[in-house]
């Protein structure tokens, strides 16, 4: 059985979904009234819950909204001892104890309406990351050493996975910093892009909602957006920043950010699905008409993304000052857009565009 729960748990990566798998267990396979999962926050000052069945409404709500302190030397309620002594308990009566408890701990156990349960912390490498309980309310079976030894057995493989899934969920918070940081480096060369890509970036992401596309995709275009103007790391600052019309060379030049772009991001080596993310960045200047540069693709030729991320582009791009110009009053800038439609952008993009607009952040 723990070896059975541990082989389901490994394979997710998400701690919200092994919370779900262990009380389903819990419910339907080891056949307890009730159980709760708490977990101690980031600094490990609080347990909070995160997963529970068998309670009812009422209960659940004070579960939700009870704060279990961890740094306070008077919080003795049996969850905070259990975590911070790393030891089980198994209470059979809670009468017998009611001495011992806080009056605070004591309202607690009254509202949860428990006469006996266990209560087990979940450790990973001598840590302790929460706890688990459980208890029979309504059969009223008994609760006995085996049912400690069984769920011991099964807490490790908890503490685990949810390990796993921080350090995983702590390795994505560094990469989506970085990848912040590398698109605001590009955007400060020049004070009147600074932004730039984040407004590319939420605008693109508002388009994929209107567009009611799979989250992954939307975090494809995430990473799309803020990298898709990277490739300007390697054109020059008096080109980039030039106030007067650009000649046949320094267009060119400006040009090739879109393939400077695609081939630095291919460095990276995304995986999966991620393997598209240089191939939009890099396409978000195409045209359906063919008229784009660096490929001249046509229609759905053009990445999907890269339509997406292109209509976004331009729109932050007219209604921001440039060096060549001032910024656009919004209805010649949504004119311009709609000019374009059939042309350079595909219908169904602008019009996501625009309803998204037009409902977040019309004033």
């Amino acid at each position: 059985m723990i070896s059975e729960i541990g082989l389901s748990l490994s394979k997710q990566m998400n701690v919200d979904i092994i919370l779900s798998n262990v009380i389903k267990v819990l419910e339907t396979r080891l056949y307890y009234d009730r159980g709760v999962i708490l977990l101690a926050n980031q600094d490990s000052s609080l347990l909070l819950f995160r997963a529970g069945f068998g309670y009812t409404p009422e209960q659940l709500n004070v579960l939700k909204h009870t704060q279990f302190h961890l740094n306070m030397s008077e919080s003795k309620g049996l969850f905070v001892v259990c975590f911070r002594e790393q030891k089980p308990f198994l209470i059979n009566d809670m009468h017998e104890i009611e001495t011992n408890l806080s009056s605070h701990s004591l309202d607690f156990a009254k509202k949860m309406g428990a006469l006996s349960f266990i209560c087990c912390p979940i450790i990973y490498e001598g840590e302790s990351l929460g706890i688990l309980a459980v208890d029979n309310i309504k059969t009223k079976k008994p609760l006995v050493q085996s049912d400690i030894s069984l769920l011991m057995g099964v807490a490790p493989e908890i503490g685990i996975s949810i390990h796993n899934c921080m350090l995983l969920e702590t390795k994505e918070r560094q990469f989506k910093s970085i990848l912040h940081t590398l698109a605001a480096s590009i955007d400060a060369r020049d004070p009147l892009t600074a932004g730039h890509s984040e407004k590319v970036t939420e605008y693109a992401l508002g388009i994929c909602h209107e567009l009611d596309l799979p989250k992954e995709y939307e975090e494809i275009i995430r990473i799309a957006s803020l990298l898709h103007d990277y490739g300007k790391i390697g054109i020059k600052d008096s080109i980039l920043m030039k106030p007067g019309k650009l000649n046949d060379e320094e267009r060119k030049e400006i040009e090739s950010h879109a393939d400077k772009t695609r081939n630095i991001l291919e460095r990276i080596h995304f995986e999966g699905i991620y393997k598209e993310i240089p191939n939009i960045a890099g396409s978000h200047h195409e045209k359906i008409d063919g008229s784009g540069y660096p490929k001249g693709q046509r229609g759905e030729d053009i990445p999907l993304g890269a339509r997406i991320i292109g209509v976004a582009d331009f729109f932050e791009a007219i209604t921001a000052k440039r060096h060549y110009r001032n910024p656009m009053p919004l209805d010649i800038a949504f004119q311009l857009l709609n000019e374009e439609v059939g042309k350079s952008y595909d219908k169904n993009i602008v019009d996501a565009f625009m309803k998204y607009y037009n409902k977040t952040l019309k004033t």
